[in-house]
């Protein structure tokens, strides 16, 4: 692990500062409005005023987790260390970034790490939610990091375990493509040291039955090339998105046919297996590994509809690990010939 006091320029760029911040927004009822001055689009203490923060689709969440969530990270916008990590738990705090693999094991080191860095922070630098799913038992929240925080805009999901109400595991997972490769290059632990346990046994399963229900059977359809059955599962609007490989498909029939042809060369696809899932009856999503291939890991979220049908399934896993050849003919299996 490394030293947190010396090497702050480094641990910067985790985004564990965009978990912290996550929340902060107009969320979908005047009971997720946050009263912090970025929030309003007032000016702060340094007099500048900063962007409005978009509006959060809490639709798949329940209110108690949006107003959690919010509270959170209207004190991390704030520049408040002690009201931020007062919501994370004492007692056993994780946080790891997955495609780095810099990992945090306890309150006192993320402690540590905010209190270095927030004093830093310039004004106009944002971290934002687009979407939370789940409940206050676990979650999963996709949120977009401005460039003033990291050099370079990212756009991560993290997998969130509570305990007794704070947060007591974080794990963000994003596209390296988001940085440079380089970047990647220079930052990401060797695999020889890179962390695996991601301490999914402190927290235990606190998913829903349903949601754990259909992470299962998703997986492994995905994995075992049972693609009829893995299509059974989505509803007939639904959108299947890779957000490492830009795509997007539509419509139960055509996620069925991309599935047929790109269901075996895919991270999540054949071999992969469910490490985690997080989430309530509404949505979620789960970590997944794989023993093989470049890509070792990675997260996909998942939004039910009223009949636990996927109506939405995203995957996001570190685009950075494959060649751009690689990349172009995972691109290419979208079209159909």
């Amino acid at each position: 692990m490394r030293d947190i006091d010396t090497n702050k320029a480094d641990l910067a760029r985790r985004s564990v500062l965009g978990v912290a911040t996550a929340a902060l927004g107009l969320g979908a009822t005047a009971a997720l409005l946050p009263s912090t001055a970025s929030a309003r689009g007032s000016a702060d203490a340094d007099g500048i005023h900063p962007p409005r923060t978009p509006a959060i689709d809490t639709s798949h969440a329940t209110p108690e987790l949006a107003r959690l969530i919010s509270r959170v990270f209207e004190a991390k916008t704030s520049r408040d260390v002690e009201a931020t990590l007062a919501y994370f738990y004492p007692k056993s705090t994780t946080y790891i970034d997955a495609s780095l693999g810099w990992p945090i094991y306890s309150w006192d080191e993320l402690h540590k790490l905010f209190a270095g860095l927030m004093p830093t922070w310039a004004a106009t630098a944002r971290s934002y939610p687009t979407k939370i799913l789940g409940d206050t038992t676990s979650a999963l929240v996709f949120f977009t990091d401005t460039p003033e925080l990291f050099g370079h805009e990212i756009r991560p999901m993290g997998v969130i375990n509570f305990e007794e109400g704070k947060i007591a595991r974080w794990i963000d997972y994003w596209d390296g493509r988001e940085f440079t490769l380089t970047d990647m290059k220079a930052q990401r632990t060797p695999d020889e040291k890179f962390p695996t346990d991601f301490k999914e046994s402190m927290v235990g399963e606190t998913a829903k039955r349903s949601i754990k229900r259909v992470a299962h059977s998703i997986s492994d359809a995905l994995s075992s090339g049972a693609v009829k059955e893995a299509a059974s599962l989505f509803s007939d609007d639904a959108v299947l998105e890779d957000q490492a490989v830009r795509t997007v498909v539509t419509g139960r029939l055509n996620i069925g046919a991309y599935l047929e042809r790109a269901a075996a060369h895919l991270p999540y696809g054949a071999g992969a297996e469910v490490r985690h899932v997080v989430g309530g009856h509404l949505g979620g999503g789960y970590e997944w590994t794989r023993g093989s291939g470049a890509v070792r890991r990675g997260v996909t979220a998942l939004e039910l509809d009223g009949d636990g049908r996927i109506s939405r399934y995203t995957s996001v896993w570190d685009g950075s690990l494959v060649s751009d050849d690689q990349l172009s003919r995972l691109q290419a299996l979208v079209i159909e010939h």
